[in-house]
């Protein structure tokens, strides 16, 4: 069988497995086991019970929903069931967490324990799963139930594994590193901040505030023959300056909020709009000073949108990246 390992920022020295604590994305595509090998020709399945599962709930689950008997004796059988990982949270005892989880009737989320580490999982098809808004929306709305009373390592969207007992191994396996990043991640919360400028103002401030472009913008407007080297050097000109202008916007911003900040991460911006796309890492006791201080900035910089969202988990701080080794 695989078996899953993880590895971390400071390696933990596991027998089998290594995580890793270091920056990454929103939730993502993640990783599926291999399903079960097929029984061999004759050999009997284990009697369903009246949900269609096999009573023991620690092997691999098949599910048979209408199945028909064909004339040959065959039994058409669903997919086999493995389980979805939403995030890992410090807890020795069992927890319920509803019928929340992912599916098109949502499943119930609960834990899988190795000591006092807890896997928030429910059951799901043992298949990679389409990354659909309503997949997604149901894995961030598990990780922010949980986050309300635990601190989360939160897993890649798409983590399936073939069974209860590989959970368990993951946990063992990877126990020391998972501690540590816990413990980092104690009381933590993440928000995200957009910031947006009306580009097409910003260059209109450009070419009156630069004098060079100003000039060549008039030689461009007043010439009748070809202006290409003219139009490529304003261009070039434009853009250096509004990159300029930028970064010094993005730099004020990140300087207000670093005194009530734990860290910051800039991903890239998206559009031309688009000026910051930044996360924060935010203690629990700093949230509202964080949040008047985002409302403080946002008056200031009248010419900018703000676009403030959270509490998140630290998606962008924490990454578990799940390998799998031949045992």
């Amino acid at each position: 069988m695989r078996k899953p390992t993880v590895s971390s920022r400071k390696p933990a020295k596991p027998r089998r497995a290594a995580a890793v604590a270091r920056p990454s994305k929103k939730p993502g595509a993640g990783r599926a086991a291999k399903p079960a090998p097929r029984r061999p020709a004759g050999h009997a399945p284990a009697p369903a019970s009246r949900d269609g599962r096999t009573p023991d709930r620690r092997a691999t689950e098949k599910v048979v929903r209408g199945g028909k008997v064909s004339a040959g004796g065959d039994v058409a059988v669903g997919p086999s069931r493995g389980k979805y990982v939403y995030c890992i949270i410090e807890a020795g005892d069992p927890l319920r967490f509803g019928p929340v989880g992912i599916g098109a009737d949502p499943s119930e989320v609960y834990t899988v324990h190795y000591r006092n580490l807890g896997a928030v999982v429910s059951d799901a098809p043992l298949e990679v799963l389409d990354s659909t808004r309503e997949n997604v929306l149901a894995h961030e709305r598990v990780n922010e139930a949980v986050m309300r009373e635990h601190t989360v390592i939160p897993m890649s969207f798409g983590t399936v594994f073939k069974t209860r007992e590989d959970i368990v191994e993951l946990l063992r396996s990877a126990a020391e590193a998972f501690r540590d990043v816990l413990n980092k991640m104690q009381n933590k919360l993440e928000f995200g901040l957009k910031v947006l400028w009306d580009r097409d103002q910003a260059v209109r401030e450009v070419e009156a505030e630069d004098e060079d472009i100003s000039r060549l913008k008039k030689e461009i407007s007043g010439q009748k023959g070809p202006t290409y080297f003219a139009r490529m050097q304003y261009g070039r000109l434009v853009d250096a300056a509004l990159h300029a202008r930028s970064e010094r916007y993005v730099a004020a911003v990140l300087d207000e909020l670093r005194d009530v900040s734990v860290a910051s991460r800039i991903n890239k911006p998206i559009g031309d709009k688009m000026i910051m796309n930044a996360a924060f890492l935010i203690s629990r006791d700093q949230e509202q000073a964080f949040d008047a201080k985002v409302k403080s900035v946002a008056s200031r910089f009248d010419k900018l949108t703000f676009k403030y969202t959270g509490p998140w988990p630290p998606y962008n701080f924490v990454n578990i990246r799940l390998k799998l080794e031949r045992a």
